[in-house]
């Protein structure tokens, strides 16, 4: 995969395309580490309240270097330009410090890609945010995300080591994994019969019975469920997450809503519930989250097809960046109702 070329012409990226925000900026940097393809960024996040580099997009492009030992240009605070120059992967042992709530699982699922292509094993560790508002939690990583890369030929063990929530963050996230030996196409299609549903209600230095109002609520609305009531040490908090899981034959979803301060447990119970539900009538086995997430991998392995409710602005402009990299093309087909995202 890794292109040897001294003289490679440098892709150029508009940030502000599409959803502008920093998807565009983490799958980049991932496949120019894969690639070996440099690559220069303008308006970072411009379509974003706080446009520019967050502690969390600053902290992806810094693992990113420190994987591939890459020359770097614009990594600061708010910077909305960058230009990044890879050099090899190295496998080894890696740890980052995003210094606030930003989300351990971005970094990790920017990093962990290029890993698959180093020239041994490796270790990521970040510290952060584990459980924030706008980004997968950590659990979906774990149940959701990491099972598909298992059956692709990604040798991955993610362990949430400590819980981080926003707004102090504090959490801990340790992967590990290896270079793939052989990819394996991966077609998600269906999903199968669903086998369980569960919440788990989670607090750190707040009432438990918080994360059981959580739990009533959204049973009151999704039928019967397994509770799982987890309280944690109170110097991981304060903070509470309630994650719905709907577990199906062919893959598991997991659905999660954020308690705030000032916001009554069944208000987050409802938002949660309200997704449960969305995604468990729509039939299909790859949710929006989802499908945005596999694109990379599956454009790795060369071949492989999904299907999902709707192509958002965020999987439409993943798939262009994609697309700006790699000799692939993402072919897009309505069947009755739904859409099969493939490689042509």
């Amino acid at each position: 995969m890794k292109k040897e070329n001294n003289t490679m012409e440098w892709i150029e990226l508009d940030g502000s395309r599409g959803e502008g925000g920093g998807q565009i900026l983490r799958t980049a940097l991932s496949l120019s580490m894969v690639t070996g393809i440099p690559f220069a960024i303008e308006g970072i996040r411009a379509g974003r309240k706080k446009p520019g580099l967050l502690r969390q997009h600053l902290t992806a492009v810094q693992a990113a270097a420190a994987v591939c030992g890459a020359e770097v240009e614009g990594a600061a605070p708010g910077s909305q330009r960058l230009r990044f120059k890879p050099g090899p992967v190295r496998g080894g042992d890696y740890f980052h410090a995003i210094g606030s709530a930003g989300s351990c699982t971005l970094v990790l699922q920017t990093v962990l890609p290029a890993l698959w292509f180093a020239d041994g094993p490796s270790t990521l560790r970040i510290s952060g945010g584990t459980h924030n508002p706008a980004a997968p939690p950590a659990d979906f990583l774990i149940r959701t995300w990491q099972p598909l890369l298992l059956r692709m030929g990604v040798t991955l063990d993610i362990q949430l080591q400590r819980h981080g929530f926003y707004p102090a963050g504090g959490g801990e996230m340790l992967a590990s994994t290896e270079p793939v030996a052989a990819w394996r196409p991966l077609h998600l299609n269906s999903r199968g019969d669903l086998r369980r549903q569960s919440a788990v209600g989670v607090v750190a230095g707040v009432p438990a019975e918080v994360a059981k109002r959580e739990m009533q609520r959204a049973a009151s609305q999704l039928g019967v469920l397994d509770e799982e009531l987890r309280v944690l040490p109170s110097n991981e908090g304060p903070g509470n997450v309630l994650l719905l899981v709907l577990e199906y034959a062919e893959m598991t979803e997991v659905i999660s809503a954020c308690g705030e301060r000032g916001v009554p447990a069944e208000t987050v119970a409802d938002r949660a519930a309200r997704e449960a539900r969305l995604f468990r009538d729509s039939g299909v086995p790859v949710g929006e989250h989802l499908a945005d997430q596999l694109l990379l991998p599956m454009a790795l392995a060369g071949q492989g097809s999904f299907t999902t409710h709707a192509l958002s602005s965020h999987l439409m402009t993943n798939c262009k960046v994609i697309e700006a990299f790699l000799p692939v093309r993402f072919a897009f087909e309505e069947v009755e109702k739904r859409m099969r995202v493939s490689l042509a």
